[in-house]
């Protein structure tokens, strides 16, 4: 039986199952082992229900404190770039866009670099809970203003040329790089690190807080998103014909980007940049299963987190015990498979492709 013949509802279970047997993995693999046994215990510890003395302190403070709130922001980080890759390919009608490549990440990039340059300017709130949403609001403002300039560049008489869009898009890049590029020149040694580091994305700084403030922005983002995949769908027959439908597609737009942006900042800011998991995620349930946009973004949420979780367990092993950036892991595989999309994409055309 073909794969595209089985309801969405087995892909959710399927992909939910696999979702927490990645997770059950990760917080269990790394330089300090723990076993499926242990896990289970200091859950058990950890709610109250059942409590044994015999319990290894550090392995706990290990289990809970390390492991898995990272392995949960991998999740929710992984969920919102795949969300927004799907939400971005429905937007420009074009399965080749990711906020990688529209400037939305280095845009985020740009607004964080400010914050670890210009940190002591924000010394008065900075251990208060302003403080901790000074990044993210920063990321979130230079993530807009990449991607409303290159939306707006590449309208063309009403309409997105994806030509051009992808140019404007290699232009914004451009300048946000030189403008990260600037702050890196002229901050200290530790800014300068903390801004490379950051560039090529990490989850070695993961904690609850961070777990907090990206699921804050993440799930509500992905409950609202589905709210728009019925204009999505209808967007993809073209911008006339979703108006005659009844789709106010300027009103749609405008909220698809203020909702993508969000998600995207509210990730990057905490783990950095990590490409091409927004492109590579929605194209591959569109492979298997279908365009309906209803799908793609449940779909991506949880397709999108093993695929986060499993890189981050790559990046994690790889060269034990240190540990390599997750974004090189995600643009080492991505970047092939992305040149493998446009070759296919090209192929396509005559079949229908993206539209479908």
């Amino acid at each position: 039986m073909r794969l595209s013949r089985f309801s969405f509802r087995f892909y959710y279970t399927a992909l939910g199952l696999l979702l927490l047997l990645s997770m059950v993995v990760a917080v269990g693999t790394g330089a300090l082992d723990i076993t499926a046994r242990q896990i289970v215990l200091y859950l058990l510890d950890g709610l109250g229900v059942h409590h044994d003395a015999a319990i290894n302190t550090l392995q706990r403070n290990v289990f809970f404190e390390i492991r898995v709130p990272r392995v949960i922001l991998c999740a929710l980080v992984g969920a919102g770039l795949s969300v927004s890759g799907a939400l971005m390919q429905a937007l420009f009608r074009n399965p080749i866009v990711e906020p990688g490549l529209i400037g939305t990440s280095s845009g985020a990039a740009l607004g964080a670099a400010l914050v670890f340059v210009l940190g002591k300017s924000f010394g008065v709130v900075a251990d208060t809970f302003i403080g901790a949403l000074i990044l993210p609001f920063f990321a979130f403002a230079g993530g807009l203003a990449a991607t409303l300039s290159v939306y707006r560049i590449a309208t063309i008489g009403g309409k997105v040329a994806v030509a051009t869009m992808l140019l404007v898009g290699i232009a914004i890049n451009a300048v946000a790089a030189g403008g990260t590029g600037f702050l890196s020149y002229i901050a200290r040694d530790p800014q300068a690190r903390s801004i490379t580091f950051w560039n090529l994305g990490t989850f070695s700084g993961a904690d609850w807080k961070a777990c907090i403030i990206v699921a804050v922005v993440t799930i509500p983002a992905v409950l609202i998103a589905l709210r728009y995949s019925k204009g999505l769908n209808a967007l993809l027959l073209g911008e006339a014909e979703a108006g005659y439908l009844g789709i106010d597609t300027e009103k749609l737009k405008i909220r698809i980007i203020l909702l993508n942006t969000l998600v995207v900042a509210a990730g990057t800011s905490m783990v950095g940049v990590i490409g091409f998991v927004g492109l590579i995620v929605p194209h591959l349930l569109r492979m298997v299963k279908s365009s309906d946009n209803r799908f793609l973004i449940i779909g991506s949420s949880l397709l999108g987190g093993i695929v986060m979780i499993l890189a981050d367990m790559v990046a994690r092993l790889v060269i034990a015990p240190a540990e390599l950036p997750i974004g090189i892991v995600t643009a080492v595989v991505g970047a092939p498979v992305f040149i493998w999309i446009l070759i296919g994409n090209k192929r396509s055309r005559h079949l229908g492709g993206f539209y479908a």
